[in-house]
């Protein structure tokens, strides 16, 4: 009766066998189907996981990035920390104004290094002892 192109069988113990032996094959083949299922459900959650974990590391690195691109504005801005002639001492502006009220010109902003204006080669320190030894 199960198997098509075999004539039918009338025998109720031998249908019986049949049924019992379909039955034992689709309980097994249902079972590895819900073992799969089970394994594909935990495999779900350990990627859900992974996935939670790379958003948040993208957010890190996001939040980081934006960080040090306002560092390397704050760093790179065209001498915009530079103080204002207009807001230096009393002393410093006396400096630029002789008698006879002419103006001397201004060189410079006191107190503002100017080792950092220069080539980083330039100011590298660590081959001067080869280059230029002391002289004795």
């Amino acid at each position: 009766m199960l198997e098509p192109g075999r004539p039918p069988k009338t025998d109720k113990a031998t249908i019986l066998s049949d049924a019992v032996r379909m039955m034992e094959q689709l309980r097994t083949e249902a079972q590895k189907l819900k073992q799969s299922n089970e394994d594909l459900q935990e495999k779900i959650k350990e990627l859900k996981a992974e996935k939670n974990e790379l958003r948040d590391e993208k957010q890190r690195l996001k939040a980081d990035k934006e960080k040090l691109e306002q560092q390397v504005k704050a760093m790179s801005a065209p001498s915009g920390f530079l103080p204002h002639p207009s807001s230096m001492s009393a002393a410093f502006a006396a400096q630029s104004q002789v008698a006879g009220n002419k103006l001397v010109p201004f060189i410079g902003y006191p107190g503002v290094a100017m080792w950092q204006f220069m080539p980083p080669a330039a100011v590298d320190t660590s081959q001067d002892h080869v280059l230029r030894p002391p002289v004795a």
